[in-house]
C-alpha cells in the first residue's frame, strides 16, 4: 500500500513538472514574427537594410591574408514604408572586399551573366525577382509579404582580417526619383531610408505597368498565346544606338522555373539534347512526352539568328525581320536591318499550370563577333505591345503580356578591347603602334612583357603582322639611341587595327588618312567606323574613298564623323598569305581614305599637339583602344623658327673663334 502511494505521488509530481514546463514553453514562445526595427517607424519612403550573418575560411588555407578566401552569408531587405507603390525596385550594394556572389535568393543581379559573379570592386545592383513591385501598407493592410522582400546572399570574399566585420561601403536605392543619405551602421548591421526627391519631375504614367525605357539596345518579350501548360512568345531585338551594331549575335538567358523550348521560328538554339529534359524535372512531370522533337532543354540556351537562305522557309522562316545571319546594323546605315525577331513555344511545369502564370527568363546577355559589350537589366513588365491585326483591317491586336529588357553598351576595360588604333604623322619618322595587350594577353607566354610600352616602329612596319616588326623596331631604337629591352613588349592581339595618320597641316585646313587593317581570316561586310574629334570635327569637309558624314549631335553622339564603304566597296577582306607564303609575311585586308578638314571659324586649333587625333574611334560598334602618346616631330622636320636659336649660337661661336685666331 505504501509503495502504491509513493508511485502515485511521484506520478503526480511528474505530471505537475511536465505541465509547468509546457506552461513555461507557451509563455516564452513568440506569438508571431519579431517586431520590425524601431528605425523603420521613422522612415516615410523605402527602407533598406543589410545584415552580415557570418563567414568561414575556405580552402585553400594560405598565410597571405589578401589571398585567403572566406565564404560569407548576408541578408539584405527592401521595405516600402511610403504611400506609393514601388515598381521594379533596384538596390545597390557597395561590395568592397573582392566579393564573388554565388547565390541571391529573392533577387537577381543586374547585368550579371550567371553565378558566380564578381561584384567586389564596384559593387552591384540587385533587382526584384520574383517580386519586382512592392506595394504599400495602405493597399495591403500592412501585409509585409507584399510590402517588402528579403534577399539571402551567399558568396566568397578575400583580403579580410580574422576579427573584422566586412561590410559594404554603402547601400542605396537606385530607382529614379529617390535620394538616399549615407547609411547608418552598427556592427554587422546597416540601414538607410530613401525618400522621394522633391526636385525630381516624375513623368505621368497613364499605363497600368512600368513605362517603356529605351537604352542602346532593347528586347521585347511578348506573349502571343497562352495555355495552361505552355505559351507562345515573340522576342524582338531593337538596335537604338546610332553607333551600335552586332554581327553573328548570340543571345543567352536563364530559365528560372524549369521551362524548356519546344519549338522556334526565326532563330535556332545551338544545342539540341533531350537528355536534359528526360532526366530532369521536365521528364518527371511529362512522363509520356516525346522529347526527341524538343528544340532545347538547357537552363541557359544559346540562341542565334538564321542565315538569309532560311528567310522563306515554311517551317523556320517567314517572319518579319528574321534571318539576317545575326547582323544588326544601326539605323544610320539601314533601318530595316536594325531589328531582329523570332518566336518560340515554351512548356511550363508545376506550380505554374495556369495560363496567367508566365515568368519571362532572366539574366539576358547578347554578344557579337567583334562588337561592343552590352550589359542588360532585368525584364520589366510593360503594357502589352500592340500589333496590326493579321486580318488586314484597321483594327489592332495586343499581346497577352509584355516585358522589356534594356541593354547599354559598356566601355571596354584596359586590355580588353576588340580593336586598337595606331598613330603616325608626316612630321615624324616613327609611328606609335597599338598599345601592348590592347585586346588581351591571356594566351601570351612569359617571353614577352605584358606591361611594357610598345616600341616605336617605322610607319611601313604597320603593314606587316606584329611578329614581323621586331627587327624594324630594334633598328629604329638603335638609330634614335633608345634602349632595347631584353624582354620585348607583347603584341596587341587585336583582330582589327586602325591607323590614323596626319597627312598635312596648313593655314586654312589639314588632312588625315585613316587605314583599316583586318588581321582576321573572316571578312567584314557592311563595315563602318566612327571618329570623334572634339575640336576639329566641325571642320569636316569630305572623305575621298569612303562615304563620310558628320552625325547630328545627340545625348549619345557628339562631334563624330561616320565612315562606311562606298557602294560595292564596303567589304573588308580578311588576312591572306603573301605572294611567297614560305618567305613573305601575311597580308591583312586593308581599306583607306584621305579626309580633308577646314579651319574656318575654328580658332586655336593645334593639329599636331592633339586636336588632330581622335578622342574616340569605333569600328562596328566596338570602341577601339587609343595610344597613350602622340607622334613627335623628327629632327629632319623641325621648322626653321625652332632652329634659329641654334643657328645664331653657331654663328656667334664661329665669329668669336675667327676673331680670336686673328
Amino acid at each position: 500500500m505504501l509503495i502504491r502511494r509513493i508511485q502515485w505521488i511521484c506520478g503526480t509530481l511528474l505530471l505537475l513538472l511536465v505541465a509547468s514546463c509546457i506552461d513555461a514553453q507557451d509563455y516564452d514562445a513568440p506569438s508571431g514574427p519579431p517586431p520590425p526595427p524601431a528605425e523603420i517607424g521613422r522612415c516615410n519612403g523605402i527602407f533598406l537594410s543589410y545584415t552580415f550573418e557570418g563567414r568561414e575560411k575556405e580552402y585553400p588555407l594560405v598565410k597571405n591574408v589578401s589571398a585567403q578566401a572566406w565564404s560569407f552569408k548576408a541578408q539584405a531587405s527592401v521595405l516600402n514604408t511610403g504611400a506609393q507603390e514601388l515598381k521594379s525596385w533596384k538596390m545597390f550594394v557597395g561590395f568592397q572586399h573582392n566579393e564573388l556572389l554565388v547565390s541571391s535568393e529573392g533577387a537577381v543581379v543586374v547585368e550579371g551573366d550567371g553565378f558566380p559573379i564578381r561584384v567586389g570592386k564596384n559593387g552591384t545592383v540587385l533587382a526584384g525577382y520574383p517580386q519586382a513591385d512592392l506595394k504599400t501598407a495602405i493597399d495591403t493592410a500592412a501585409d509585409y509579404t507584399q510590402m517588402g522582400v528579403q534577399i539571402n546572399l551567399k558568396g566568397t570574399q578575400f583580403g579580410v582580417a580574422d576579427k573584422t566585420t566586412p561590410m559594404p561601403k554603402t547601400i542605396k536605392l537606385v530607382n529614379d526619383g529617390f535620394k538616399c543619405p549615407a547609411p547608418s551602421r552598427k556592427g554587422s548591421y546597416m540601414h538607410v531610408c530613401c525618400v522621394k526627391d522633391p526636385k525630381h519631375k516624375e513623368k505621368k504614367n497613364k499605363n497600368k505597368f512600368f513605362p517603356r525605357v529605351y537604352g542602346d539596345l532593347h528586347f521585347t518579350y511578348d506573349v502571343l498565346k497562352a495555355y495552361d501548360n505552355k505559351y507562345e512568345a515573340q522576342v524582338t531585338i531593337d538596335n537604338i544606338h546610332p553607333l551600335g551594331r552586332l554581327d553573328q549575335w548570340n543571345l543567352t538567358w536563364e530559365w528560372m522555373r524549369s521551362e524548356f523550348i519546344y519549338d522556334m521560328r526565326g532563330a535556332y538554339t545551338h544545342r539540341k539534347d533531350p537528355s536534359e529534359c528526360i532526366y530532369g524535372p521536365q521528364g518527371q512531370y511529362y512522363k509520356d512526352f516525346d522529347f526527341s522533337t524538343v528544340m532545347n532543354c538547357q537552363k541557359k540556351p544559346v540562341i542565334s539568328d538564321l542565315p538569309s537562305e532560311k528567310e522563306n522557309d515554311d517551317k523556320l522562316g517567314k517572319l518579319p525581320f528574321c534571318c539576317k545571319n545575326g547582323v544588326l546594323l544601326p539605323k544610320t546605315m539601314n533601318e530595316t536591318k536594325a531589328r531582329a525577331m523570332f518566336q518560340l513555344q515554351v512548356f511550363k511545369l508545376p506550380p505554374d499550370l495556369n495560363r496567367t502564370a508566365i515568368t519571362p527568363p532572366q539574366n539576358w546577355n547578347i554578344q557579337g563577333r567583334l562588337n561592343a559589350n552590352y550589359k542588360c537589366g532585368p525584364p520589366v513588365r510593360v503594357d502589352p505591345t500592340e500589333f496590326p491585326d493579321p486580318s488586314g483591317t484597321d483594327a489592332t491586336s495586343s499581346a497577352i503580356a509584355s516585358w522589356q529588357v534594356n541593354c547599354n553598351m559598356t566601355r571596354p576595360p584596359p586590355k580588353q578591347s576588340k580593336c586598337c588604333v595606331s598613330y603616325s604623322a608626316y612630321y615624324s619618322d616613327a609611328a606609335i603602334p597599338c598599345n601592348t595587350c590592347a585586346c588581351g594577353c591571356d594566351d601570351e607566354q612569359a617571353r614577352c612583357d605584358k606591361n611594357a610600352h610598345p616600341m616605336l616602329v617605322p610607319p611601313e612596319a604597320l603593314l606587316v603582322p606584329f611578329v614581323n616588326r621586331t627587327v624594324k623596331a630594334k633598328a629604329l631604337a638603335t638609330i634614335k639611341h633608345q634602349p632595347v629591352p631584353k624582354k620585348m613588349p607583347c603584341p596587341d592581339n587585336c583582330g582589327v587595327s586602325i591607323n590614323w595618320h596626319i597627312d598635312s597641316d596648313y593655314n586654312n585646313g589639314w588632312t588625315a588618312r585613316i587605314t583599316l587593317f583586318n588581321w582576321d581570316e573572316l571578312a567584314f561586310a557592311d563595315w563602318f567606323s566612327a571618329v570623334q574629334l572634339k575640336k576639329a570635327s566641325p571642320g569636316f569637309d569630305k572623305a575621298y574613298s569612303f562615304n563620310g558624314t558628320k552625325l547630328p549631335k545627340t545625348p549619345k553622339v557628339d562631334n563624330t564623323i561616320f565612315l562606311q564603304g562606298l557602294p560595292g566597296l564596303n567589304y573588308l577582306v580578311g588576312e591572306v598569305n603573301g605572294t611567297r607564303p614560305d618567305k613573305d609575311p601575311q597580308v591583312p585586308g586593308k581599306q583607306q581614305t584621305v579626309i580633308s578638314f577646314t579651319k574656318k571659324d575654328l580658332h586655336n586649333l593645334k593639329i599636331t599637339e592633339g586636336d588632330g587625333f581622335p578622342t574616340k574611334l569605333i569600328f562596328n560598334g566596338a570602341e577601339c583602344a587609343l595610344p597613350t602618346q602622340l607622334p613627335r616631330k623628327s629632327s629632319a622636320n623641325q621648322n626653321v623658327a625652332a632652329q634659329l636659336p641654334s643657328l645664331v649660337l653657331a654663328l656667334i661661336t664661329f665669329l668669336l673663334l675667327t676673331l680670336g685666331l686673328n
